[in-house]
C-alpha cells in the first residue's frame, strides 16, 4: 500500500522477546504535490515566451535600426553626458545631504529649522521646475557679488557666463538630491544603536571622530540601500536636463528622432537599454558594497550570485535524480 505524498513514516517497533525479529522494510517518503507552483511557472513561462516572440518577430520594432543607432557617436556623447551629470550629481548630493542631515540632528535650533525647510522645499517642488528656474535665473540676478551684506561688494560677476547648460543641471539635480539624501543619512544614523554613541563618549573621544570612525560606518548598511535606490532614480532623472538646453542620452535620442522621425521607435529602445545597463552595474555595485559593510554584522556573508547559480543547479540536479528514482 503507497503511502500519501508527504507522509510520515513511523519507524517499526522493536521485537519483543516472544516474537521473532523482524527485518525493518525500506520506507520513503514522498514530497509532496504542488499542482498550483507548476500552474503558475508554466503560465509565467508562456507569457514571458509570448513577450520575447513579440520583442523579436513584431516589424515595428526595428532591430536593424536599432543596431545602427546603438553605437552612433551622437548617442555615445550623449550617454557621457549622462554619466558626467549623474556622477557630479550624485557626489555633491550626497555631500549636501550630509551636512543636511547633520544640521538636522544638531542642538542647534536654527540649523535644524534651515535643514528642515531647506529638505520640506526642494522635496515639494518638482525637479524639471528646479531646472527649469536655474535655467532662467539670469533673468532675475544677471549678477552676483560677494560682499558684506547690505555693504560693498568685494567683487561680482556676470551670472550668465557661470551659469552654463552643465552647471545649470548639477546645480539643479544636485540641489533637489541633497534633500533626498539627507532623510537617507538620517534616518541611517538614527539607526545605530545609542550604546554605540554612549561608548565612544565614555572613550573621550572627540565628535568628529566618533562621526568618521564609530557612527557613519554603522549607518552605511542602512545608508547604502536607499541611497543606491536614488542614485538610480537620479540616473533617470538626468533625462530632464533635455530641457534646459543640454543633450544627454535622452536629448541626443530626442534630436535624432526630430530628424530621423522613422527610427523614433529604436531610438527608444536604444535609451531604454542604456539605462538599464546603467542601472544594472549600479546594483551589481551595490551587492557588493553591501555584502562588504555585511562583514561583522551577519554570521554568515549573503551568496554572490554565482554561488547562488551553483547552489541552484546542484539541488536541481539533486531533484532530478530523486524524481527519476521514483
Amino acid at each position: 500500500m503507497s503511502e500519501p505524498p508527504g507522509a510520515t513514516v513511523l519507524l517499526p517497533e522493536a521485537p519483543t522477546a516472544d516474537e521473532p525479529s523482524k527485518a525493518p522494510t525500506a520506507q520513503r517518503v514522498l514530497p509532496l504535490r504542488r499542482p498550483g507552483r507548476w500552474i503558475a511557472t508554466a503560465v509565467v513561462l508562456v507569457l514571458a515566451a509570448q513577450f520575447v516572440h513579440g520583442l523579436v518577430s513584431n516589424p515595428f520594432y526595428q532591430w536593424d535600426r536599432f543596431g545602427y543607432w546603438f553605437l552612433r557617436p551622437n548617442i555615445l556623447d550623449g550617454l557621457l553626458i549622462t554619466l558626467e551629470v549623474t556622477a557630479y550629481s550624485a557626489l555633491l548630493g550626497l555631500v549636501g545631504g550630509i551636512l543636511l542631515a547633520l544640521a538636522r540632528l544638531s542642538k542647534s535650533p536654527v540649523l535644524r529649522a534651515v535643514s528642515w525647510a531647506y529638505v520640506w522645499a526642494l522635496r515639494s517642488i518638482p525637479l524639471i521646475v528646479v531646472l527649469i528656474f536655474l535655467y532662467n535665473f539670469s533673468a532675475l540676478y544677471r549678477t552676483l557679488s560677494v560682499g558684506v551684506p547690505f555693504g560693498p561688494a568685494f567683487f561680482s560677476f556676470d551670472e550668465s557666463r557661470l551659469a552654463t547648460d552643465m552647471v545649470v543641471a548639477v546645480v539643479g539635480l544636485s540641489l533637489n538630491e541633497a534633500a533626498y539624501a539627507a532623510e537617507v543619512v538620517r534616518g541611517g544614523i538614527l539607526s545605530v544603536d545609542q550604546g554605540q554613541h554612549e561608548a565612544a563618549a565614555a572613550l573621550g573621544l572627540p565628535k568628529g571622530y566618533q562621526f568618521r570612525k564609530i557612527v557613519f560606518p554603522q549607518a552605511l548598511r542602512s545608508i547604502i540601500p536607499n541611497y543606491v535606490n536614488q542614485l538610480i532614480g537620479l540616473i533617470k532623472g538626468t533625462s530632464l536636463v533635455f530641457y534646459v538646453s543640454l543633450l544627454d542620452l535622452f536629448g541626443s535620442a530626442q534630436t535624432m528622432g526630430s530628424t530621423y522621425p522613422g527610427d523614433i521607435v529604436p531610438l527608444l529602445l536604444v535609451v531604454t537599454v542604456w539605462y538599464l545597463i546603467l542601472t544594472s552595474v549600479v546594483s551589481v555595485v551595490q551587492f557588493y558594497v553591501e555584502r562588504h559593510y555585511a562583514r561583522g554584522a551577519t554570521r554568515n556573508l549573503p551568496p554572490t550570485p554565482l554561488q547562488k547559480l551553483r547552489t541552484g543547479l546542484t539541488d536541481l540536479r539533486a531533484r532530478i535524480r530523486q524524481e527519476a528514482a521514483v
